[in-house]
């Protein structure tokens, strides 16, 4: 049997299936436009072993990006970079992030990045912000572009 979760972002959908079959279970993280370059595979590099005490998890495509936990924490490399914004900006460990409420969840993006890092965080891991740490060795090998938090 098959659960699915499905997390529209504007142009950017992110679809994550988790497979349950015995004790195996794989993640499926849609690709972003950018996902298969360099820079990308920097980054792949970077992902964190854990987030907060949440294991990394299998996924179909290890370019596409990494999960953690269940629900899962999906972060993903290659989204397109965010240009200047009205929306709030908080520097977590002197990375810029944008954060999006979502109905079960947080997205954030890196700010000043480009490309950026997107991460989704389940509402049932609230605080989310707390859990960004984790993705700032991963969002550093990103290129800075000229944006910067206020």
């Amino acid at each position: 049997m098959a659960r699915r979760t499905a997390v529209a972002l504007g142009a950017t959908a992110v679809v994550a299936v988790i497979g349950l079959t015995g004790c195996s279970s794989a993640v499926e993280i849609a690709p972003t436009p950018l996902a298969s370059g360099d820079v990308c595979r920097s980054v792949a590099d970077a992902w964190p072993a854990t987030v907060g005490d949440r294991e990394r998890r299998k996924v179909t495509d290890e370019e596409a990006g990494a999960a953690y936990g269940d629900p899962a924490i999906i972060a993903r490399c290659g989204v397109p970079a965010l240009g200047p914004t009205d929306s709030d900006c908080i520097e977590v460990d002197g990375m810029g992030w944008v954060a999006q409420k979502l109905s079960d969840g947080t997205r954030f993006t890196t700010f000043g990045r480009d490309p950026a890092i997107e991460v989704l965080i389940p509402a049932d891991y609230a605080p989310e912000p707390l859990l960004l740490p984790a993705f700032t060795a991963a969002a550093e090998k990103l290129p800075k572009n000229s944006y910067r938090c206020r």
